[in-house]
């Protein structure tokens, strides 16, 4: 059971940071066409945010089944 309250707590903190790089993406969407050399950059980073999320819900979803 701890190790299910470890991986939400680590869900929590991923979501978090996802939607945090999300909103930067946006921003700079809007920015442009300033900033434009960002743009992989932050969407890369944002890819991986994504990502990483998204395994740490299978890994819940695995541990809870």
């Amino acid at each position: 059971m701890e190790d299910q309250e470890t991986l939400k707590a680590e869900i929590k903190r991923l979501n978090a940071r996802a939607t945090q790089l999300k909103m930067d993406l946006h921003d700079l969407s809007e920015d442009l066409p300033t900033g434009w050399e960002r743009i992989p950059a932050v969407a890369a980073e944002t890819f991986q945010a994504y990502e990483k999320l998204a395994a740490a819900r299978q890994k819940l979803a695995a541990a809870e089944a």
